[in-house]
């Protein structure tokens, strides 16, 4: 299965040209470790710029890896922003938050940020968030009409009895580690901001919504005081890209479960790189792919 071409040459040049910087076109169905290293080859074939932008296409992934992908970006350039024409769910909207700018299209889709535990044989559909946990008290409370100190102790108790209290703790830990890294990376984007506000717009982040699918758009974003821009022109070429990332990237462009599929890619003016991700469980591999206009 070797990659197609893909015809997003053009758009890239207009956007550096509207934007008057480097482009890295950067998808992946799940943010991960194992996309490091060829983002950093990306990288340094790029070498450091003044202005980096970041078209972003991802539905999420494990927090600790968007952050170290927040610290890559940074390091190669001084002005960082992010492109967002659809999908930036999860971990991928934490990632945003690393940049001095955030451009949103008219179908840009967040969401919150809250840690999730996964277990069972439900995979992602049996996942736990940290507010099914925080709020059950107030399940107790509203729905049974029990009294506050009650209502905590109860839950306090089916929750140890359901979840093994070290999992729990652990659960915790990953919730504090989400706020740490929120606010870490937030201020690269809003630097003399006071660290009481910056707090405030990561824990609305995590703790604001009511699921963790919630759809945030830009302009909710730009409400909650980030530094979200409207560049119309921007945003019909990175749509015109998106439309491409769609139609290449994730699972669900198979024929067949047993079909492999190309879950990431990495692209700039010089070049792209689609990885291929194979359901044998072997390891996925990364191919050239030819850009054309």
């Amino acid at each position: 299965m070797q990659p197609d071409q893909l015809p997003i040459l053009s758009q890239i040049a207009r956007l550096e040209q509207m934007r008057e910087s480097r482009l890295l076109v950067f998808a992946a169905s799940h943010l991960e470790s194992e996309l490091l290293p060829r983002l950093y080859e990306e990288c340094r074939n790029m070498g450091h710029v003044p202005r980096l932008d970041v078209l972003l296409h991802s539905r999420g992934g494990v927090i600790n890896d968007a952050r170290r992908i927040a610290l890559l970006l940074r390091q190669f350039c001084d002005h960082l922003g992010f492109i967002v024409p659809y999908h930036c769910a999860s971990s991928a909207t934490l990632l945003t938050l690393a940049g001095d700018e955030i451009i949103a299209g008219d179908l840009a889709l967040f969401s919150p940020i809250d840690p999730l535990m996964f277990g069972g044989a439900g995979g992602a559909e049996g996942a736990m968030s940290c507010q099914d946990i925080r709020r059950f008290g107030d399940v107790c409370m509203d729905w049974f009409g029990m009294p506050s100190d009650q209502a905590r102790q109860q839950a306090l108790s089916l929750m140890c009895d359901n979840i093994f209290p070290p999992t729990l703790t652990a659960f915790y830990r990953s919730t504090q580690e989400v706020q740490h890294i929120g606010e870490e990376l937030l201020a690269f984007q809003l630097p003399r901001q006071d660290s009481a506000n910056r707090l405030r717009i990561v824990q609305h982040l995590m703790f604001g919504y009511h699921s963790h699918n919630y759809a945030i758009t830009g302009a909710e974003l730009q409400e909650l005081g980030l530094r979200i821009r409207r560049q119309p022109e921007v945003e019909a070429a990175a749509w015109e890209i998106s439309r491409v990332l769609q139609s290449r990237i994730g699972g669900a462009q198979r024929s067949s479960e047993d079909d492999p599929w190309w879950d990431a890619l990495c692209a700039s003016r010089e070049g792209a790189w689609l990885r291929q991700h194979r359901p044998d469980g072997l390891s996925a591999r990364w191919y050239a792919a030819a850009l054309s206009a």
